[in-house]
Parts: structure tokens; sequence; C-alpha cells
């Protein structure tokens, strides 16, 4: 099977994760992709394939060489994000990309002008959705890197290597993809995340994340007969949010500053509820972020001397650079492996998470290598399928960089 063709089996299968439920998977679809996986996996001749009740796929491919060195892992989640549709994806083929605007669909084109990094693909192929839905290339290139990398070494024994763990995860996309992982039985020193863009970037920082609840309790009268006795929650919700800066929005920051994002809001004038995500790449920063939520509230009670606002603050996942900065070797054989392929590999800090990095402050160290994709969660996602090829090289030469360590 050709990697394009696998990587457009994968996407066509939805798998879209649910915020809103409280199980793990947050939806039962996930189990779709899961058990094809695990047939292939079996099939190919992986060993010990596991997949779980709680839809994580694990598997071993067994050491080939005498010595002891390295045992290590690659890991993707099968989810794709909720914040646009994953089902019916119709996944649309560019082969010989020639630089040009690339038309969806009748009312949908991206536009070069848009996404510039479209001039550094010409001559590549590249695969996009039909614009009415995202592809699911975020991470399902990353499963087909790791399935294709897998099925290159069970198909050439000879290729001597340490012990390979794989590993597939749900529900990454709400924040819980490592929430159940079997760290202590995948068994391996260290990992990375096939879950990022551009293939020459390794990405050994993220961001330290927090959610935060503000919730606003009015009081409620009849509109005509309110004077000095109604208080709006609505109302003082608009305050609270005025009361963070403006510039530390998503929307005005880049790189390694820091925001708070505001993602919902909902209620009435009795009582209203804004949800928050606080990201900060800065750990003392990121503490101060959290720091003017609180004091906003202190402030805002205070003003109306009762009980009106309430925050809750929930710390999500924490920056691995914390963990991957004392283990050298890691980012080495990525490095290495990268310019192996002809590249120059690139350090990056990621706006946002992966499950690495919650898997290293567990004990896996890993972090997160890139397959090609971009424009993630939305219609515009696309897969650089000449880059995907080329993260299945960076998998094979970490592989045969542990073996000869």
């Amino acid at each position: 099977m050709e990697l394009k063709d696998r990587l457009i089996k994968y996407v066509k299968i939805d798998t879209q994760s649910d915020p809103n439920s409280e199980t793990i998977p947050s939806t039962k679809k996930q189990f779709d992709l899961a058990k094809l996986l695990q047939e292939e996996l079996i099939s190919m001749g992986v060993s010990d394939v596991i997949l779980d009740e709680h839809c994580y796929v694990y598997g071993t491919i067994p050491s080939n060489i005498d010595k002891d060195v390295f045992s290590v892992g690659f890991i993707a989640h099968m989810d794709t994000s909720p914040d646009y549709s994953g089902k019916d994806v119709n996944p649309i083929l560019i082969s010989n990309y020639d630089g040009k605007d690339i038309e969806l669909n009748s009312e949908m084109t991206l536009k070069v002008s848009d996404f510039p990094q479209f001039k550094n693909y010409i001559g590549n192929d590249i695969l996009v959705s039909d614009g009415t839905t995202l592809l699911g290339a975020d991470d399902k290139a990353g499963i087909a890197a790791i399935m294709h990398a897998a099925k290159y070494l069970l198909d050439n024994p000879d290729i001597p290597h340490g012990k390979i763990k794989i590993g597939f995860t749900p529900d990454e996309e709400i924040g819980r993809g490592a929430e159940l992982f079997d760290i202590k039985g995948f068994g391996c020193d260290f990992a990375y995340t096939l879950d990022g863009d551009e293939v020459n970037i390794i990405a050994d920082e993220n961001f330290n994340a927090a959610s935060a609840i503000v919730n606003i309790y009015g009081t409620s009268i009849h509109p005509g007969s309110s004077k000095n006795k109604m208080v709006n929650a609505i109302n003082l919700a608009m305050e609270f949010h005025s009361y963070l800066p403006s510039f530390k929005r998503p929307e005005h920051t880049e790189k390694r500053e820091g925001f708070n994002h505001i993602t919902e809001i909902e209620g009435d004038v009795s009582n209203t509820k804004l949800s928050y995500i606080i990201r900060n790449h800065d750990k003392e920063l990121f503490m101060k972020q959290i720091e003017l939520f609180k004091e906003i509230e202190e402030f805002m009670n205070k003003k109306y001397g009762s009980k009106r606002v309430s925050v809750e603050i929930k710390e999500n996942y924490e920056n691995m650079y914390e963990i991957l900065k004392d283990k050298p070797e890691v980012i080495d054989f990525a490095k290495l492996a990268i310019n192996d392929i002809g590249l120059e590999y690139k350090m990056e800090s990621i706006r946002g998470g992966t499950d690495g990095a919650r898997l290293t402050f567990d004990g896996l160290p890993c972090p997160n290598l890139g397959t090609g994709g971009g424009n993630f969660h939305g219609p515009y996602e696309y897969c650089n399928l000449t880059q995907l090829d080329q993260a299945v090289k960076v998998i094979l030469n970490i592989v045969r960089r542990v073996g000869e360590a």
C-alpha cells in the first residue's frame, strides 16, 4: 500500500472527539479506526498488539540485535478536532503542485496569499479536503507515517534495531490523550509523538496550560421595576473580560508569547459562565496570568459587596522542556535523523500541547516531530505528502541511530 493511500484510508474514518463527554474515549466511533489499526498491526507481524477498553492501541517490534540499546516508541493520536466536522471527509490529491491557489469547492479556495508556505511546496504532492470538512492529517498523518515505517522494518528484518514500541491514543484534541496511557506497559526509554507540521521541526517545548471557568451570579428583577435592584450577570461577565489585557489574546500573540483565550460564554441575567484557556511557555508568567484571574475575582466581589464572581482554575499540562532539557540524547537522535535525509533541523516551541507533554512529566520523555501537515482544525487543512514520506524516513533513521548508539 502506498503511503498516500494509507493516509486517505485513515482520514475517511470519522474519529472526532467530544469535549462534553466524560468517558474515555469520548466518542465510540474512535474505535472504528482503532480496530482497523489493530488488525493491520497484527497482519504485518507486530507483536503484543493490544486494543484496550479505553481505545488505546499498543504494539511491539522486538529487538533483533544482541547488544543492549535504548528502546524507542512512536505515538500518534486517532481523534480529530471537535472544532470542525470530520464526517464524510473527501480527500483531494494535488499531484506535482504548481504553486497556484487550490480550489477546494465552488465557494472556497485555498489562497497562497493567505498561506504563503505553499510557495515552498511547488512540485510536491499535496492532500487537501473538499472544504466541507477538516482533512484529519492531525494526526492521521502521524499514524500513517508510523504504520508505514513499521511495515518497512518488518518487511526488511535484516535492518538492525532495538525494541520499538507503537502507541495510538484517543482524545488528544480534548486534552485527555495521555490520561490513561499505560506507560509502564509501553515499556520504553523514550518516545516521539508524530503530531507536528513541517517535517524538519523538532518541538521540545510546549505551553503550560490551564483552563478557567468564571461563574457570574446576578440578581434578576423585572426590568420595569429593577432600578437599584437588578444585577445583570451578563454585564458583569463583560466587565470581567474587560479587565483581561486585550494584547494577551491569541489573535495578537505569536512564538513564545502567552495568551488568555475566551472559548465560550453562556447564560442569562441570573447566571453567566465564561470559559477560558490560559497558555504560556514561561512558568512564572503563566502563574501570573492565573493570579490575574483571581485578582479580578477578588476585586469584583469587593466592588459589588457580595460573592458575584467565582473563578475555578484547572491546570492541564506543563512545559515538557523542564524535563527534556536534561535528556539531550532524545533530541540528538531526532536532529541526526533529520540531517540524514538532507534537511536542516529546526527547534520550535509548540503553541499548544501534545500527548507528549503529559507523558514526559509522567516519566516517558516524548518530544514532537513533524509530518508535513498544516492549517489544522479547519477546512484549509492539508498534508504535504512529500514531507510525509520524509517523516517515514526520519522514523527509520531514528531507529537506526538508536540501534547504533
